[in-house]
């Protein structure tokens, strides 16, 4: 009965993931602006003035990246038949070379042959298409943030009065700063890998440099495989414009601004027990995004991360957060764990 419980509600959320998206991206949006919430009350700002700072600096920059992103999903729109007809010409360029050079019987060349170019381009319309849907709803999604920050204030109250219980509220403040600090840091670590990849895209030349790294700050969120599903249509889309050697390069600069960043500054700043296993990521970007879509995808990892801070709380549901950590986290959780003789 719980199984088939279970089914009916993940049935129901692909059904209703119209309605859901908007809502679940605007949590996301209203809970990275909290921070800055905070500072602004700490400055001495009403809690009015705060929210109508934070809501119209959302309006500029999100307005803004909404407009640039939905007119380059129609001026790519407008381009892809050129990179079909590009791409199908490079295709046939290399298995030319591959006859001249005798290896087409190393080589299957009939795979070459029967390649669909429009395959390949349509991938990449399909997820640019996906995120322009997403910037369509951004009336809804602003409209709905500025609900969720002005019930932040009354939030911690209502729990009060709700729980009267001083422990559940000490480990709401608890869980509520430790999503905070994951968040901020992630924010910021996206945005400067999605700022270096925008300059060294304009650096080569590829067409919608801008547009590259919103998608490339979005995945960003998802450790490890999120930087490769945003490099892949880039890389696919140099070949196709500029040839091998800028396509070579631009894998390169992912590389690099993925290594530094993902590998070597942002572990440093994130600390210990705000892993996430890798077995744990895929699955999640793979079932989320079955769900939801391209914002299941996009906040997948987020949304896993904050229920395992929210479980790691919990003597009961600890284990759960340990299963769902990152091998490098286990240290600090078994100093913390009580072992038991023979394990």
């Amino acid at each position: 009965m719980s199984l088939a419980a279970i089914c009916i509600i993940i049935a129901g959320m692909k059904a209703a993931a119209p309605i859901l998206n908007p809502l679940f991206l605007s949590i996301f949006i209203a809970v990275i602006c909290l921070p800055s919430l905070a500072w602004l009350d700490k400055k001495g700002l009403s809690s009015t003035l705060a929210i109508l700072l934070v809501i119209l600096a959302l309006f500029i920059i999100i307005g803004t990246l909404g407009i640039y992103i939905i007119s380059s999903v129609n001026e790519f729109s407008q381009q892809l038949p050129y990179y079909q007809n590009n791409l199908k010409l490079q295709t046939d360029t290399l298995t030319q070379w591959l006859n001249s050079h005798g290896i087409e019987h190393a080589v299957n060349i009939d795979s070459f042959k029967e390649f669909n170019a429009s395959k390949v381009m349509k991938f990449i319309g399909g997820l640019i298409t996906g995120l322009g849907a997403v910037f369509a709803d951004i009336f809804l999604i602003q409209l709905t943030v500025i609900f969720i920050l002005f019930e932040s204030y009354s939030l911690p109250q209502k729990i009060q009065v709700a729980f009267d219980d001083s422990n559940f509220i000490n480990h709401s403040r608890e869980i509520v700063a430790r999503i905070n600090q994951y968040l901020a840091i992630k924010a910021i670590t996206s945005l400067v890998t999605g700022l270096l990849i925008t300059i060294w895209l304009s650096i080569l030349g590829i067409d919608f440099p801008i547009l590259w790294g919103v998608i490339a700050f979005m995945f960003n969120f998802v450790p490890t495989i999120g930087s490769i599903i945003a490099a892949i249509p880039t890389v696919l889309l140099s070949l196709v414009q500029l040839g091998v050697d800028s396509s070579l390069l631009v894998a390169l600069g992912y590389f690099l601004v993925n290594m530094l960043v993902g590998n070597i500054w942002e572990p440093r700043i994130m600390g210990r027990g705000l892993g996430l296993s890798t077995l744990v990521v895929f699955l999640s970007l793979t079932f989320w995004g079955w769900v939801f879509g391209s914002v299941g995808m996009l906040l997948s990892v987020p949304f896993t991360m904050i229920a395992k801070i929210v479980l790691e709380k919990n003597t009961d549901t600890r284990w759960i957060s340990i299963l769902l950590g990152s091998e490098n986290d286990l240290p600090e959780i078994d100093s913390e764990v009580p072992t038991q003789a023979g394990l």
